[in-house]
């Protein structure tokens, strides 16, 4: 029965995790270059040297005593988000929306101390977030607002665009829409909605939340296929030359839509998951040997973008 099963999911051009892992991740992303997308930081300050916007950062902080300087760091905004520097899944991300007085409020609309504040930096840089535990760092930046566009179809935080770029190519899309399950964070594996996108269009597809397939919000009872997500080509640019950046053949790269800034860069990821495939009820591997049969002739970030909307389109 399993191995029927996986014929017929390889017949479907799913790609499994062992593929992804051997023929993909370990094949076109070499391990030096992991750094430059591990540390937000560095993807930040490499995404501004290139000219691709990302939120403002307010400020870094390294080491526990620079903790004494945050309340000074901080009295000039009125929200910001801190994020650990080495961290995935949301894990640590903290949203604040405003603050009265002495108290910030957070995106759920509980309030916290300046004390709670520290307390939660100095978890930050013990690697309590962080990936395999490591002393990390903590990032403030600027809270994004996002696109009107989405204003139906979230819960409080912020909706992000995830996009699969192989060897240059954006290959397939999905937007990820937080819930009050998913606790306001854009992340699948807490219940956050993942919607498949038209590579052609920007226009979301089929959605799932968890394992079951979805047609609306279950917080807001508003559709979540038909939304066309504004600035599309652009998104799809920004994703092709975060390769050029990276010299990561296979990379996931999470952008949002501020809607002040517009496209913004939000993070990459080297070893993106593959539950995208079930948001968009298809399978990557097909798309994947259509790239390699054609980089060749893919000479510029408009060739791939161009290619990727005419290919990977919905007919």
């Amino acid at each position: 029965m399993m191995l029927a099963l996986a014929r017929r999911l390889r017949a479907a051009g799913v790609l499994g995790i062992n593929r992804r892992n051997a023929d993909f991740i370990a094949a076109w992303n070499p391990r030096h270059r992991y750094p430059l997308v591990d540390d937000k930081l560095l993807t930040k300050q490499l995404a501004i040297q290139a000219g691709i916007a990302v939120p403002e950062l307010y400020g870094v902080i390294e080491i526990e005593h620079q903790i004494r300087e945050l309340a000074g760091l901080l009295e000039q905004h009125g929200e910001f988000v801190i994020k650990p520097a080495h961290g995935s899944g949301g894990i640590g991300i903290l949203v604040i929306t405003g603050r009265i007085r002495k108290l910030f409020r957070k995106a759920s609309g509980d309030f916290i101390t300046q004390e709670e504040l520290d307390h939660h930096i100095s978890n930050t840089l013990s690697g309590l977030f962080s990936l395999g535990g490591a002393q990390d760092k903590a990032l403030i930046e600027a809270r994004v607002h996002f696109d009107p566009v989405f204003e139906a179809v979230t819960y409080q935080g912020v909706p992000d665009v995830r996009i699969i770029v192989f060897r240059g190519v954006p290959v397939m899309a999905m937007v990820r829409l937080p819930t009050r399950a998913s606790d306001g964070r854009a992340n699948l594996h807490q219940g956050a909605i993942g919607a498949g996108v038209d590579m052609a269009t920007g226009r979301t597809l089929t959605a799932v939340c968890g394992n079951d397939v979805v047609t609306e919000h279950p917080d807001t009872h508003q559709p979540v296929t038909g939304v066309e997500i504004p600035n599309w080509q652009v998104l799809l640019g920004i994703a092709a030359r975060c390769h050029d950046l990276t010299q990561l053949g296979y990379v996931g790269v999470d952008l949002v839509l501020d809607r002040i800034r517009g496209p913004l860069m939000l993070e990459l990821n080297a070893r993106p998951g593959l539950n995208i495939q079930i948001a968009n009820r298809c399978g990557l591997l097909t798309r994947l040997e259509v790239v390699e049969r054609e980089i060749g002739s893919l000479s510029t970030i408009d060739d791939r973008v161009v290619f990727a909307m005419r290919q990977f389109g919905i007919n």
